[in-house]
């Protein structure tokens, strides 16, 4: 293969497009585990959540879900569910800042289930330990 300044011009080009991705500590990769996060859209609030067992040790994997109605009489209805990272958390956010009724959370890890309910017009960003 015949190198001409054309080549050599391309290998420069693809080397410095490279190079970022060769140099140690340059990934995306950080040691703070991403907390699982659902956006609803429906407003300004939010729930956190940490879910452990009876020892005190974070679940990973626990669902939680929550049924939201919204919108001119209550019309719509949208349903979401997060599972809980090796932390045991997880995040909800974009909830309504004045929902009809309260939002029930409901919070399982295999046989065992708790129900969270949270109200956003009096919390609007809400913490929640469960113990399963």
């Amino acid at each position: 293969m015949k190198i001409t300044k054309t080549t050599l011009r391309y290998m420069r080009v693809g080397s410095l497009i490279c190079a970022p991705l060769l140099i140690p500590g340059s990934g995306r990769a950080t040691d703070k585990t991403e907390v699982a996060t659902v956006d609803a859209g429906l407003g300004a609030c939010r729930a956190d959540f940490t879910v452990k067992d009876g020892a005190g040790r974070p679940i990973y994997g626990a669902k939680i879900n929550v049924s939201i109605k919204y919108g001119f009489l209550n019309k719509r209805e949208i349903d979401l569910e997060d599972a809980t990272n090796s932390d045991g958390k997880a995040l909800f956010t974009g909830l309504p800042n004045f929902p009809k009724k309260p939002l029930d959370f409901t919070v399982s890890n295999g046989s065992a289930s708790k129900t969270v309910t949270d109200d956003p017009s009096a919390i609007c960003r809400a913490v929640f330990e469960v113990i399963l």
